[in-house]
């Protein structure tokens, strides 16, 4: 048997609700994050694409939508990727990882997943994408581990979750048990954890998909049943039918809420250093950010117009490489 190949699931079925300030002005209309250029040419999700296709090719790679984008979804999910799975509602993170991750393993009993949002900045992608070929390298080695790309904080971040890194994880250096796990924090904490060194979770996720699979069995398993049953109606008349009844008898689940903060033992993380990274949530992260890369995006009118602060924070970079942490640029 062959080394596992890899797949990459894209998540970008979010309304983005937080950024239309900003989105309605650029776009005219409610136009989700993700179908957005913010900074450059590309929008997120294009960014997305092209910042994993060194690692994972178009076709081992899943995006994962929303019926009601569909239209935003043909124009930016290029020809070469051939896999977009669509939702017919919104529920939330947790179908949003485990019907793709049920999906790739039909496909591909051995495969080894990354999980990969679709509205996140990045600038030195060749670094982040080196850190995620370590944790598959990683998860080749013990099939049993999730590794989670946890990045070095710049701040008491309260909407981010937070990873305490425990012990050393034996035989692999740099990567570390999963002590703790806390998603949006209070102030307090965020500023304890911060104190403390803990990291932020990237919702980068790399593990086999049968160990995601077996994560939603054990934290989700209503919403596990449901999808191991479409199985059954895979590529039958009546399987149109059986995916609507199942997503509308789903209760919304976070994968990061539900799952990962309630499944420490396979749980492990990778550090990411010398990278700066944020999660585009809200119009005030993207200014700051930005405004940190000192560039001026075409939209500086509405920054001056919004009031938005100028303060630091909201991106994570690296202000103590480790050791042999690589290096890299976009």
């Amino acid at each position: 048997m062959g080394s596992p190949r890899v797949w990459a699931i894209v998540l970008a079925g979010g309304e983005g609700a937080r950024l239309l300030p900003l989105t309605r002005y650029l776009t005219g209309d409610n136009c989700p994050k993700q179908f957005c250029a913010l900074h450059g040419p590309r929008t997120l999700l294009g960014q997305t694409l092209a910042r994993i296709a060194p690692l994972v090719p178009p076709e081992r790679t899943v995006v994962v939508g929303m019926e009601a984008h569909a239209e935003h979804l043909r124009r930016d999910v290029p020809g070469s990727v051939p896999y977009t799975l669509v939702q017919p509602a919104n529920k939330g993170t947790g179908p949003a990882v485990l019907w793709p991750a049920h999906w790739i393993s039909r496909h591909d009993r051995e495969a080894i997943v990354a999980i990969f949002p679709s509205d996140h900045f990045v600038l030195q992608e060749r670094a982040l994408m080196a850190h995620v070929a370590r944790a598959v390298g990683i998860v080749r080695e013990c099939p049993e581990t999730v590794v989670l790309l946890g990045m070095d904080p710049d701040g008491p971040e309260e909407d981010y979750g937070w990873i305490e890194p425990g012990e050393a994880l034996p035989g692999i250096s740099g990567c570390f048990r999963v002590r703790g796990f806390w998603e949006k924090p209070t102030a307090e904490r965020a500023r304890t954890f911060f104190r403390f060194r803990f990291l932020w979770n990237s919702l980068i996720v790399v593990a086999r998909a049968d160990a995601l699979n077996g994560l939603g069995r054990a934290y989700l398993p209503k919403v596990d049943a449901r999808l191991a049953r479409l199985e059954a109606f895979a590529g039958t008349q009546h399987e149109a039918w059986a995916f609507r009844q199942a997503y509308a008898w789903m209760r919304p689940a976070s994968f990061s809420r539900d799952v990962l903060a309630r499944g420490a033992e396979p749980l492990v993380v990778l550090p990411v250093y010398g990278v700066l990274w944020s999660d585009w949530g809200t119009p005030e992260r993207v200014v700051r950010t930005l405004r940190r890369i000192r560039a001026s995006p075409a939209w500086d009118a509405w920054i001056q117009g919004s009031r938005v602060p100028d303060a630091d924070g909201g991106a994570a970079v690296a202000t103590r490489p480790a050791a042999g942490s690589p290096e890299g640029d976009r």
